[in-house]
């Protein structure tokens, strides 16, 4: 794909920032998240509001709805137009945030959507997302020929998390739309609620360090069979005994994919789980949480990690077991909900004691280091499944899609539903060999909705 940048802007807040807000302060939890940006690409076909869509003067008003409601958008989210300093702060002096137009060449929009290939979808972000550490967000608006824009939004992990981005989308969209009076403004407590610590030099990359480019691949699973998957894993569970089950609460669809991509891993990478400490991730909103529970349009990262140790269920998937015994795997579905439902209230109320917040650090930094040195394998996984993806409509319909992008980690899975929700989209990323071995296994195949070229 080949992306023309044509105008470079700084989009500023439409009204100063108050002295006394002009120092922003990360919380803890921002100070273990990522150090990268969340891309989201907003997709729509300008074709469906009228037969001349690309006429530069529709572009032209789009542009300057975009970048006007966006200033005023930046004034609610101030931190937004700001930059990072050195001791995990916002500066918010209102330097703004970049705004690019550009031109997509030789490349229809239903091309893209077609075949997407994440690392091309970079193309329709602001800037790199492994780059640009000071710029806490970004904007690119991108013109495809015979009508059809993208909207490429960047905002730094680091301030926020996924809700947080899509909480902010919501807002400026409203406005884009004339809708100021709906607009709930956002709340800033993040850092009086889990105060920063040191950290050292603490790098929270979760996997080691590739001598390849990774590989990021999007496949589309069929929601029909995930769930199929699901109810085969939860009648196992539940066994002969029904009044009296082992584990009696109801199994969700990302636990029990999360459970069958990892078997499906290990089994197509030949990962030697006896010897090696094995463990998955999964981000919790702790937002509903707190004892009173946070608004979702609290601003920040209020995600934990949970993180399954699985060397003790190592029998469960092996390589050389038999397809039966490879089914059990069922059983680490319900120890990975069972992991999940301990971030509850309590949970969130110890981590405000220092001691506590300090042990959490503590198992992120150890997990991190025993990657880096090669003595575990991590995977991560991360489900945007029902996040209101398709709200997005800035006064002209609608997207037509959402996609992320290449999210510069190894060893992760994002889950995406479509716009219909009958398909999870699934971004995954490994290293080339690991991804050649993966991406030709039979079972997981046999999840796929349909091929992407």
């Amino acid at each position: 794909m080949k992306v023309e940048v044509i105008s470079r802007d700084i989009i500023k807040p439409s009204s100063p920032t108050p002295e006394s807000l002009r120092n922003y302060q990360l919380s803890f939890l921002d100070q273990v998240s990522p150090r990268t940006h969340s891309p989201f690409i907003y997709y729509y076909s300008l074709s469906d509001i009228n037969n001349e869509s690309n006429d530069n003067n529709v572009i032209a008003d789009i542009s300057y709805k975009l970048k006007k409601s966006l200033s005023k958008t930046l004034t609610l989210y101030y931190p937004l137009a700001g930059r990072f300093t050195k001791d995990f702060c916002v500066d918010c002096h209102d330097d703004g945030a970049p705004f690019f137009e550009a031109r997509v060449l030789k490349r229809q929009l239903s091309d893209i959507i077609k075949n997407p290939v994440p690392l091309e979808l970079n193309d329709l972000l602001p800037f790199p997302l492994d780059e640009y550490a000071g710029l806490p967000f970004g904007v690119q608006l991108n013109i495809f020929p015979c009508g059809g824009i993208t909207i490429g939004v960047c905002i730094a992990h680091q301030i926020t998390d996924a809700l947080s981005c899509l909480e902010f989308t919501k807002c400026w969209m409203a406005i884009a739309r004339g809708e100021e009076n709906k607009v709930v403004r956002p709340t800033f407590v993040s850092a009086s609620l889990f105060p920063p610590k040191n950290i050292g030099d603490y790098d929270p990359t979760m996997s080691p360090p590739k001598k390849n480019t990774n590989v990021a691949k999007l496949f589309v699973l069929d929601a029909r069979k995930v769930e199929a998957l699901r109810a085969k894993y939860e009648e196992k569970a539940r066994g002969e005994n029904q009044a009296k089950p082992k584990w009696p609460r109801r199994l969700s669809r990302v636990e029990a994919l999360s459970a069958f991509l990892w078997s499906r891993y290990v089994v197509a990478t030949d990962l030697d789980i006896q010897n090696k400490l094995c463990t998955i991730f999964h981000p919790v909103n702790i937002r509903p949480k707190f004892d009173k529970p946070l608004p979702e349009n609290s601003f920040g990262n209020y995600y934990i990690y949970q993180a399954n140790e699985t060397l003790l269920l190592s029998s469960i998937i092996s390589s050389n077991t038999t397809e039966e015994e490879k089914d059990n795997c069922y059983e680490l579905a319900w120890v990975i909900g069972e992991e999940i439902r301990k971030i509850d209230k309590n949970f969130v109320e110890d981590l405000h004691r220092v001691e506590k917040s300090d042990e959490y650090f503590e198992s992120l930094k150890k997990g991190t280091e025993r990657s880096v040195r090669g003595e575990g394998v991590a995977l991560s996984f991360s489900s945007l499944c029902r996040f209101p993806l398709y709200d997005a409509d800035f006064g002209y319909g609608k997207p037509i899609w959402v996609s992320s992008a290449d999210r510069c980690f190894s060893n992760i899975f994002v889950f995406m539903d479509n716009k219909t929700g009958d398909e999870i989209e699934t971004y995954a990323c490994f290293s080339p060999e690991e991804m050649a071995k993966f991406e030709v296994d039979k079972e997981f195949l046999s999840l796929l909705s349909r091929q992407i070229e």
